[in-house]
């Protein structure tokens, strides 16, 4: 298979009655944001603005396109992969972990088969004002895009680097990306390139199938292809053509490509933004220029966003459905890559980026330290300030499990562990921290340190169902299942047990 691209994954979505379609004008200034925020609270289909009024180009906007179902947030992204529908939570990890053990190199394509490059603007031809970029939170700094790949340079691997930053619009042509260092892409800027006084090439691709959005999410090793991981997600290349004005590819399908320069030595004022923890982050910071040379697009773009930050322990958008459905499976196989016997790592619904779960055995005394020294050093995960470790056969996916597991087997005396004191770097969107231990306004990073955690939620001796228990479950099961209810819910339990559902 090939995979959707973003349009034919949309079509999938109004397929199966999970879109809906503003076809009246709608203004990007708070108010399709709003529209979404109602919809991601009320678990309803994801809005698409096929109209957005004073917008020179016809362009829609799509809000939290790749948020799922609230109970099952992966469904819409197991779909677009060909994946069995109704797979457990615990069934789709290892589907996606499967796909990503076989990373499948891009195909290059010529430029006349790339439905990107159906309108090329160069030079004076440039407005970036052009698109309805929607103004997402009444306190943000300006108008934002905040759900697209970040192409950039590595000199490590052939097809370049895919992140996301967040891009704050100044004006035609100019737009303040939030490169932090201690992150890959930013390194590159901060460390390599602007002491050498040179620009670096990025290009920025809204509307890229969701394989290659999913792997800007995942924690790729340094030296390894995005690009391959996206097509081993897909199983099948991802599609990639050269872009008009440097040396970088980018998604052949995507819907618009900005391409331009990260200029060496000049900064733009960016922020606040109404962030992923549910506050106006800010104050104000000095960020790098990205400087618009070229606007490649479809004849009739479709620019998705993300509404971040409506809420404390909000969980509910684009952004924590990639984390769950996405970065859980690929940090997954990491930890069993690197020797840990981890049955799954997954985000915290509702904290995805701060607070993981780790559901795994613990066959040794400090084994629990070992692997939490190994992600809090090895991985850099700036994001993440605590982990909470659980049993193998407790269900990451489940917050009850997960603070069943919290109240029973966590000793607050014994089993609470703060790791790496004042050595951990802290990233400087933590709401936690002061605007002064915010720190540097040049590289973005915060000059603070501080100490990461982890919970040991673990039983001593983890329960084991006897036989009679299993066959006394199986029986349950089936009644209900004969009285009418879907089988869909138990299916975890028998693919745990070795049977097919």
């Amino acid at each position: 298979m090939t995979g959707p691209s973003f349009r034919e994954f949309l079509q999938s979505l109004d397929d199966a009655a999970a879109l809906v379609s503003f076809s009246d004008d709608r203004s990007w200034d708070l108010e399709v944001s709003a529209i979404t925020t109602l919809a991601n609270r009320s678990d309803g289909e994801v809005p698409v603005f096929e109209s957005v009024g004073e917008t020179a180009i016809d362009a829609s906007l799509v809000g939290d396109p790749y948020r799922g179902p609230r109970c099952r947030p992966w469904d819409h992204l197991a779909q677009a992969f060909g994946l069995a529908s109704g797979l457990s939570g615990p069934a789709y990890y290892e589907r996606i972990v499967d796909r990503l053990r076989s990373p499948r190199e891009p195909r290059i394509v010529d430029r006349d088969a790339a439905p990107c490059k159906d309108v090329v603007d160069t030079g004076a031809d440039v407005d970036l004002l052009s698109i309805p970029w929607p103004y997402l939170h009444q306190g943000d700094g300006g108008r934002y895009s905040n759900l697209h790949t970040v192409v950039a340079p590595d000199p490590e691997t052939q097809w370049g680097h895919w992140s996301t930053h967040r891009m704050m619009i100044h004006d035609d042509a100019l737009a303040s990306l939030l490169l932090l260092a201690g992150e890959q892409a930013p390194n590159l800027y901060y460390y390599d390139y602007e002491p050498r006084a040179e620009p670096m090439p990025v290009a920025v691709v809204l509307g890229a199938e969701p394989a290659v959005q999913c792997s800007t999410e995942m924690w790729i090793p340094t030296g390894r292809s995005e690009a391959a991981f996206a097509g081993g997600l897909k199983d099948g290349p991802v599609d990639l053509v050269a872009c008009e004005t440097n040396d970088l590819y980018v998604p052949a399908t995507a819907e618009l490509v900005l391409e331009g320069r990260v200029l060496p030595g000049e900064r733009l004022d960016e922020g606040p933004f109404g962030d992923y923890f549910g506050y106006m982050n800010g104050p104000r910071r000095s960020m790098p220029v990205f400087a618009v040379d070229a606007i490649t697009r479809r004849t009739e773009p479709r620019v998705p966003f993300c509404v971040e930050g409506t809420g404390v322990g909000y969980g509910q958008n684009s952004s924590s459905t990639l984390q769950t459905a996405a970065a859980g499976p690929d940090a997954t196989l990491g930890l069993r890559a690197a020797g840990f016997d981890v049955t799954m790592a997954v985000p915290w619904r509702f904290t995805s980026r701060t607070v993981w779960v780790i559901a795994t055995d613990r066959p040794y005394p400090g084994y629990l330290h070992e692997l939490a020294n190994f992600v809090f050093t090895t991985w850099g995960m700036l994001h993440i300030d605590f982990f909470v470790f659980v049993d193998a056969d407790t269900d990451p996916l489940d917050p009850r499990a997960v603070l069943t597991a919290i109240a029973l087997e966590a000793d607050p005396d014994a089993d609470f562990h703060q790791f790496g004191v004042e050595r951990m770097p802290k990233v400087p969107l933590n709401i936690y921290q002061t605007p002064d231990e915010k720190g540097s306004a040049d590289v973005g990073t915060s000059k603070a340190k501080t100490a990461k955690a982890y919970i040991d939620a673990t039983s001593e001796s983890p329960a084991e169902d006897g036989p009679d228990d299993e066959s006394l479950r199986k029986r349950a099961q089936q009644h209900l299942v004969d009285a009418g209810v879907s089988p869909v819910p138990f299916a975890h339990l028998e693919e745990r047990t070795g049977e097919s559902r």
